[in-house]
C-alpha cells in the first residue's frame, strides 16, 4: 500500500493536473458538460414557459426527474431545486 508521503504527493500532481486542464478550458473559453447542460436546460425552460404547454412543462420536470432519480438523488429534493431554478 502507498504511504502517505506517496498518496500526498500523487494528489498534489492530480491537483495540478486539475488547475492546468481547467485554465487550459477557460483560455480557450471552451464549455464544460455543465456549461452546455445548464444552457440547455435553461433554453427547455423558456421555451416551455414561452409557450404557455403546461403540458410540456410537466413532461420536461418529470423527464428531468426521473434522470435525477435514475442518478440516486431524491425526487423531493430534486423537484425542489428544479421549482427554483424555474422561479429565476
Amino acid at each position: 500500500m502507498a504511504s502517505s508521503k506517496q498518496q500526498a504527493e500523487r494528489l498534489r500532481k492530480q491537483r495540478e493536473r486539475q488547475k492546468e486542464y481547467r485554465d487550459r478550458m477557460r483560455a480557450e473559453r471552451k464549455p464544460t458538460r455543465d456549461d452546455v447542460a445548464r444552457v440547455f436546460l435553461h433554453f427547455m425552460i423558456a421555451k416551455a414557459m414561452k409557450s404557455g404547454n403546461q403540458d410540456g412543462m410537466e413532461k420536461l420536470i418529470d423527464l428531468l426527474l426521473d434522470g435525477l432519480a435514475d442518478q440516486g438523488f431524491d425526487k423531493d429534493a430534486s423537484l425542489d431545486v428544479i421549482d427554483d431554478l424555474i422561479d429565476r
